[in-house]
Protein backbone atom coordinates (compact mmCIF):
# COMPACT_ATOMS: atom_id res chain seq x y z
CA UNK A 1 0.00 0.00 0.00
CA UNK A 2 1.34 3.35 -0.70
CA UNK A 3 -1.04 5.70 1.45
CA UNK A 4 -2.35 5.38 4.96
CA UNK A 5 -6.05 5.71 3.45
CA UNK A 6 -7.23 2.92 1.21
CA UNK A 7 -9.56 4.33 -1.91
CA UNK A 8 -12.87 2.73 -2.40
CA UNK A 9 -12.49 1.46 -5.45
CA UNK A 10 -16.10 0.24 -6.98
CA UNK A 11 -16.14 -2.39 -8.91
CA UNK A 12 -18.15 -2.61 -12.13
CA UNK A 13 -20.33 -5.19 -11.42
CA UNK A 14 -21.89 -3.12 -8.55
CA UNK A 15 -23.03 -0.89 -11.63
CA UNK A 16 -23.91 -3.54 -13.43
CA UNK A 17 -26.38 -4.96 -10.71
CA UNK A 18 -27.79 -1.48 -9.87
CA UNK A 19 -28.71 -1.01 -13.50
CA UNK A 20 -30.44 -4.32 -13.81
CA UNK A 21 -32.15 -3.98 -10.86
CA UNK A 22 -33.49 -0.20 -11.71
CA UNK A 23 -34.29 -2.00 -15.45
CA UNK A 24 -36.03 -4.93 -13.74
CA UNK A 25 -33.55 -7.53 -15.69
CA UNK A 26 -32.37 -10.16 -14.36
CA UNK A 27 -29.01 -11.61 -14.64
CA UNK A 28 -30.02 -14.70 -16.43
CA UNK A 29 -32.26 -12.88 -18.56
CA UNK A 30 -28.98 -10.48 -19.36
CA UNK A 31 -26.52 -13.02 -19.71
CA UNK A 32 -28.98 -15.56 -22.11
CA UNK A 33 -29.87 -12.00 -24.43
CA UNK A 34 -25.82 -11.53 -25.07
CA UNK A 35 -24.81 -15.05 -25.47
CA UNK A 36 -22.98 -16.31 -22.02
CA UNK A 37 -23.17 -18.02 -19.64
CA UNK A 38 -25.31 -16.88 -16.13
CA UNK A 39 -21.88 -17.62 -14.63
CA UNK A 40 -20.06 -15.10 -15.77
CA UNK A 41 -22.72 -12.55 -14.85
CA UNK A 42 -22.93 -13.56 -11.55
CA UNK A 43 -19.51 -13.44 -11.36
CA UNK A 44 -19.31 -9.75 -12.44
CA UNK A 45 -22.18 -9.21 -10.21
CA UNK A 46 -20.23 -9.90 -7.11
CA UNK A 47 -16.84 -8.44 -8.23
CA UNK A 48 -15.43 -12.28 -8.56
CA UNK A 49 -14.61 -11.25 -12.38
CA UNK A 50 -13.67 -8.75 -14.42
CA UNK A 51 -15.35 -7.45 -17.47
CA UNK A 52 -13.64 -8.20 -20.61
CA UNK A 53 -13.77 -6.58 -23.86
CA UNK A 54 -15.75 -9.29 -25.00
CA UNK A 55 -18.17 -8.86 -22.32
CA UNK A 56 -18.34 -4.57 -22.83
CA UNK A 57 -19.73 -5.30 -26.08
CA UNK A 58 -22.13 -7.62 -25.53
CA UNK A 59 -23.47 -5.54 -22.35
CA UNK A 60 -23.22 -2.56 -24.17
CA UNK A 61 -25.32 -4.01 -27.06
CA UNK A 62 -27.70 -5.10 -25.09
CA UNK A 63 -28.33 -2.12 -22.23
CA UNK A 64 -27.98 0.46 -25.21
CA UNK A 65 -24.40 1.42 -23.35
CA UNK A 66 -21.14 2.11 -24.63
CA UNK A 67 -18.57 -1.01 -24.40
CA UNK A 68 -16.02 2.35 -23.28
CA UNK A 69 -18.06 2.65 -20.07
CA UNK A 70 -17.84 -0.64 -18.74
CA UNK A 71 -14.10 -0.81 -19.90
CA UNK A 72 -13.45 2.43 -18.71
CA UNK A 73 -15.10 0.96 -14.84
CA UNK A 74 -12.61 -1.73 -15.14
CA UNK A 75 -9.97 -0.06 -15.89
CA UNK A 76 -10.25 2.96 -13.10
CA UNK A 77 -11.43 -0.28 -10.50
CA UNK A 78 -7.90 -2.12 -11.12
CA UNK A 79 -6.17 1.10 -11.09
CA UNK A 80 -7.23 2.04 -8.05
CA UNK A 81 -6.68 -1.29 -6.75
CA UNK A 82 -2.86 -1.19 -8.02
CA UNK A 83 -2.78 1.98 -6.12
CA UNK A 84 -3.29 0.68 -3.41
CA UNK A 85 -1.54 -2.34 -3.32
CA UNK A 86 1.55 -1.21 -5.14
CA UNK A 87 4.75 0.91 -3.93
CA UNK A 88 6.39 2.65 -6.16
CA UNK A 89 8.08 5.39 -4.00
CA UNK A 90 11.10 3.43 -5.18
CA UNK A 91 11.42 3.47 -8.84
CA UNK A 92 13.60 6.32 -10.12
CA UNK A 93 12.28 7.73 -13.46
CA UNK A 94 14.47 7.11 -16.40
CA UNK A 95 13.51 10.10 -17.90
CA UNK A 96 13.45 13.44 -17.02
CA UNK A 97 10.22 15.79 -16.95
CA UNK A 98 9.05 17.97 -19.71
CA UNK A 99 7.01 20.66 -20.10
CA UNK A 100 4.84 20.36 -22.65
CA UNK A 101 3.33 24.05 -24.22
CA UNK A 102 -0.09 23.74 -25.12
CA UNK A 103 -1.27 26.08 -28.50
CA UNK A 104 -1.57 29.59 -27.50
CA UNK A 105 0.52 29.45 -24.42
CA UNK A 106 4.08 31.66 -24.08
CA UNK A 107 6.76 29.39 -25.58
CA UNK A 108 4.79 28.19 -28.74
Amino acid sequence: MTDSKESIAIHPGEHLAEILDELEISQYRLATAIGVSPRRINDIVHGNRSVSADTALRIGKSLRMTPDFWLNLQKRYDLERARDSTDVSGIQPLVPAYSINLPGEPGC
